[in-house]
């Protein structure tokens, strides 16, 4: 079923452009540039024979190219071979050749100087599905316990294949690449670092709870973020009347991880931690539309030291959005807008996502969405 689910990103043409494509690892990268390019060249660095050849002789794929005839090329886990982007470089350059460079991670081309082919590619990045692409199979209650990555979404038993997800993640990505010197440590991160999803991170409270140091932990974070499995969220600083807490917030790319990783077990309707993952869905939803639309907008977040707090404000007060997992939202899950309001009168739309069964609109014009008409007008532009 999930195999024959469409999805938003629309690629180019064929020999349009070069562009990269990432993603974390399931996503479907492969598999969508498969279906998008495959009568075209392929360079699989899966493949333990191609990797060995242009690991060690780089120089073979202009050999092999400029005489080929190819206009275009897909090379699939570029990052493994960085020194291939100088000789895509120069094949697009001199040949004319395009290329779809597809990939899980940056952080060994960005540590090794890579050839990021000067802005001549543009990037592009694939998220786990989203509520769009799945239509009218999108169930909420199973996104929020199984995630958003198309093979474990749609499987009846998750957790066997999360916990094989985690693993080579931790294999692939993380010792095959030497990203970090002794890995259990970095292992048990990433337990801790579940804990702290939708919330703003304490470097030295992680840091000493494992036993390093609060730069370790940054770096740790940092690895995360490169390598797709996550991001950090920077809080909205300008203008400010009152004392905000500065510090960044956390998500992972895809609350199925974070359910295995925490050992939440199954979400139900009500508790804390369904608000929680509830949050990191919208979040996901709000990044994949920005994406796949090319709205290049900018996320951000607002929090007093006293504690009201807003999830999301795009660009510069564009549009508010508060995440209330809550079938009834109450006054008081409406305090942090109101804050916000009350430090910057002249916000853009005022909008609380919820599980209302329908929509309505405060004295105030705070919107309350459903989660469906939330959906429709993310996706038909409506919001930002």
């Amino acid at each position: 079923m999930i195999a024959e689910i469409p999805r938003a990103l629309k690629l180019p043409e064929p020999g349009k452009e070069t562009f990269f494509l990432w993603g974390p690892r399931q996503s479907g990268k492969t598999t969508l540039l498969r279906e998008r390019y495959s009568g075209e060249v392929w360079i699989d660095l899966l493949k333990a024979d191609e990797f060995r050849r242009y690991a060690t002789r780089p120089e073979l794929l202009r050999e092999e190219l400029a005489r080929s005839g190819a206009g275009f090329v897909v090379v699939d886990e570029v990052q493994k071979v960085p020194a291939l982007l100088d000789e895509i470089h120069w094949l697009h350059e001199n040949a004319g050749i395009h290329f779809a460079l597809c990939g899980s991670s940056a952080r060994k081309l960005k540590r090794g100087h890579g050839n990021l082919l000067g802005g001549r590619a543009l990037r592009r990045e694939l998220y786990g599905l989203s509520a769009h692409e799945l239509g009218t199979d999108f169930d909420l209650l199973r996104i929020l316990n199984h995630g958003t990555l198309p093979r474990i979404h749609g499987s009846e038993r998750p957790r066997p294949l999360l916990n094989a997800y985690v693993a080579d993640y931790l294999k692939e990505e993380v010792m095959a690449e030497g990203l970090v010197r002794n890995l259990p440590p970095f292992s048990e991160f990433l337990n801790a670092a579940a804990l702290t999803d939708t919330e703003q991170v304490n470097f030295t409270s992680i840091g000493r709870e494992l036993g390093v140091s609060r730069e370790t932990v940054r770096g740790y974070f940092e690895i995360l973020s490169d390598t797709l499995l996550a991001r950090m969220l920077s809080p909205y600083r300008k203008r400010p009347k009152r004392r905000l807490s500065l510090a960044d917030k956390f998500y992972f790319h895809d609350v199925g991880v974070v359910n295995f990783l925490a050992r939440r077990g199954t979400l139900e309707p009500g508790s804390e931690l369904f608000g929680k993952a509830f949050e990191n869905w919208v979040f996901h939803e709000l990044r994949c539309y920005n994406s796949y639309r090319e709205r290049f907008a900018e996320f951000s977040f607002w929090r007093l030291s006293s504690g009201a707090e807003v999830d999301f404000i795009v660009n510069d007060l564009e549009c508010i959005i508060e995440c209330k997992s809550s079938t009834a939202v109450q006054t008081n899950h409406l305090k942090g807008l109101r804050e916000l309001k009350e430090e910057h009168p002249a916000l853009g739309r005022k909008i609380v996502v919820s599980r209302e069964p329908k929509s309505r609109r405060t004295s105030d014009e705070i919107e309350i969405l459903s989660v469906a008409d939330f959906l429709t007008m993310l996706w038909a532009g409506e919001l930002f």
